[in-house]
Parts: structure tokens; sequence; C-alpha cells
């Protein structure tokens, strides 16, 4: 009799156990539709990106997921020179570039490689687009600082320099903020550059614009970005 009980609540214990990992796999499957990729985002996406899918920008990974895991536990273990990515490669310039290579771009990241720019590469990491452009904080620009120009442009001459205050005085007195008061940095705007300096744009404009408020330079673009939802700002 006690055998029968015992053998009858194993099997219950089985059922149970079964049921319960066949409604976790219907859950964590639903879950991972494309349909709810927005709930799984750490945060929301930035300007002009909202109706990308977490798939254009986080392309699968190399290799299954044991092999994934097998070269991970082999970097644990000093087997392996780098950690291997899991799912999902990290989202760099190339995955950027897919949709933002825009031909005449004033800032391209590649021309921050060459030797001259060592120290801004120390600084701010010109070189890759997150640097300033962190992808699910909802805004426009992530950097900070509206005068990163000083990482580069310390010794800029401009011959016959037409603004109302010459380039060489604004460095001399570090008014860096004047740089994207009149520059739009990727050069991808149809626009008019002041003359006056007194028609910049404020450091107050420049970083409401970069947390994703209304356009700055200008509503018309050198170049728009081929995927539907990117506006290329």
């Amino acid at each position: 009799m006690n055998t029968k009980k015992s053998q009858s609540l194993r099997r219950r214990q089985n059922i149970g156990l079964a049921a319960g990992s066949l409604l976790s796999l219907v859950v964590v499957g639903l879950w991972l539709l494309p349909v709810h990729t927005r709930w799984r985002t750490p945060g929301p996406m930035n300007v002009g990106h909202e109706e990308l899918l977490c798939q254009d920008c986080h392309q699968p990974a190399e290799g299954t997921l044991r092999q994934q895991l097998q070269a991970n536990a082999r970097y644990l273990f000093g087997w392996r020179e780098t950690a291997a990515a899991v799912g999902s490669r990290d989202v760099d310039n190339v995955a950027c570039l897919a949709c933002h290579d825009q031909p005449d771009d004033r800032h391209p990241v590649f021309r921050f490689l060459e030797p001259r720019f060592a120290e801004a590469r120390e600084e701010i990491a010109p070189q890759f687009c997150l640097s300033c452009h962190l992808e699910h904080n909802g805004a426009r620009v992530t950097v900070q600082d509206a005068a990163f120009c000083i990482h580069c442009h310390q010794e800029t001459k401009v011959k016959d320099d037409p603004i109302s205050t010459p380039h060489e005085e604004l460095i001399a007195a570090r008014r860096w903020e004047t740089c994207l008061g009149c520059h739009d940095f990727h050069g991808n705007h149809v626009m008019e550059t002041p003359v006056d300096v007194i028609d910049a744009f404020s450091t107050e404009e420049i970083m409401a614009y970069f947390a994703g408020g209304p356009p700055l330079y200008s509503n018309t673009k050198v170049y728009v970005a081929p995927k539907e939802g990117l506006t290329n700002e």
C-alpha cells in the first residue's frame, strides 16, 4: 500500500514538473517573440530609431550557443585569448554604418584612427559611434559635453576668417561651446553658417537638441538613412 502511494506521489510530482517546465518554455517562447522586443529593451530607443527591432542592430553571434559557452569556458581557464559573444554580437561601428555611412561626413569615425588623434582617442574615443550615440537613452546624442571640439581643434586656423570674432580669438578665449553653435558636427544638415557669433545657438539649445529636442540646425538633410524609422539626425 505504501509502495502504491509512493508511486502515485512520484507520478503526480513528475506530471507537475513536466507541466511546469512546459509552461515555462511557452512563457519564455512568447517572451522572445519579436513583437515583445520593446518590453525587453534596457531603455527607450534613441531619436530616429523608434521603429527599429532588436535584430536590426543586434546581429547573431558566430557559432551555436554550445560553441559560444564552450569558448567562454576556455577563456575563463586561460585557454583562449578573448571571450566570445553569446546570443548576439556587440553593436559596433559596422552595425551603425550599415545605415549611417554618410559619404560626405565631416567627421567619419575612421578619421580618428590617424596617429595625430591619439590623445583624442584617449580622452573621448571619437573613433566609436557609441561614444556619442549610446543607444537606449531616448536621446539624439548622449555625450554630455557640448565643448568636445577642444580635443582636436586647438591649433585650428582659418584663412580669411569670415566670422565676426575670428576662430583664433574664440580658441584663445576657450569659447569651445561656440563650435556646435555654428557647425553641424557631421555636416548632414542643409544650413547657412552664421557669420556673427552672437547668432550661434546657445549651449542650452545644443544640449536640448542632444537630449532629443526638436531639430536645431535644419529639417533638410543631405543624406537620409535608408532604413525606415531612421532620420540620421
